[in-house]
């Protein structure tokens, strides 16, 4: 299996997620330049947060257009598993690769927290290593975090079981005052409806090692690598 971190201008997570996936779980990765046409070979594609471009237009707006994300949208409508944190999920709801849109946090800031979300839906690629309603500290650092869509829209979220994180208090209640940017039903991460594309605020690679103050984003890359071997294996049969 491999993996591969996609670079853009302004991309400040990006050797934060490729630490995690060669050095603490040792699995092959490679990076992705934004200008790059070709994504074959790869089986998982992660866009780290930053600011790309400064995001000087609307946030991801610019990314969005990168002659590397048609090469996503087209190895995301595959099947190929695709995971956007922070910036880039902002990137994949531009892209239209995911539902909704985010806007600016309801306090106007930016914030820079230890934060606890509550796991929604285990049944996809990204989450199968955790248990039902488990609490995980994960930190978010945003300052447009705060997660928007229509009613019908929310209804499809709710109906298809998209709404894979929430922001909640540290025993796993979900209300404004663990709300830390507004986001409507307190949305942390939400998937597509096929559940190969993730999107979330958060930032598991900095809850992935134990000096960091939490492990709890390592499940989420374990997930992905569980889904990768157990596809391999059926492919094989």
């Amino acid at each position: 299996m491999k993996f591969g971190v996609v670079q853009f201008p302004g991309t400040n997570c990006d050797y934060d997620c490729y630490h995690v996936l060669q050095n603490v779980l040792k699995v092959q990765v490679e990076w992705v330049w934004h200008k790059d046409v070709e994504l074959a070979g790869f089986d998982c594609l992660i866009l780290p947060g930053g600011f790309t471009y400064g995001d000087y237009l609307r946030v991801g707006a610019i990314a969005r257009y990168s002659p590397v994300m048609k090469a996503i949208i087209e190895f995301a409508q595959k099947g190929g598993l695709v995971m956007g944190i922070c910036n880039g999920f902002q990137m994949l709801t531009e892209a239209g690769l995911l539902p909704g849109t985010l806007i600016k946090n309801r306090c106007l800031h930016f914030i820079c927290q230890q934060q606890t979300i509550k796991i929604e839906n285990i049944n996809t690629p990204f989450t199968t290593k955790y248990h039902p309603n488990q609490v995980l500290k994960i930190p978010i650092a945003h300052g447009e975090g705060c997660y928007y869509a229509d009613k019908n829209t929310l209804d499809e979220l709710i109906k298809n079981r998209q709404i894979i994180f929430r922001y909640c208090d540290s025993i796993g209640n979900i209300n404004n005052q663990a709300n830390p940017n507004g986001s409507l039903l307190n949305i942390a991460g939400v998937c597509n409806k096929e559940k190969n594309v993730l999107g979330l605020m958060p930032h598991p690679e900095r809850s992935a090692e134990s000096c960091l103050g939490s492990k709890d984003g390592l499940l989420l890359f374990e997930s992905i690598i569980l889904t990768l071997k157990e596809n391999i294996s059926n492919c094989q049969i």
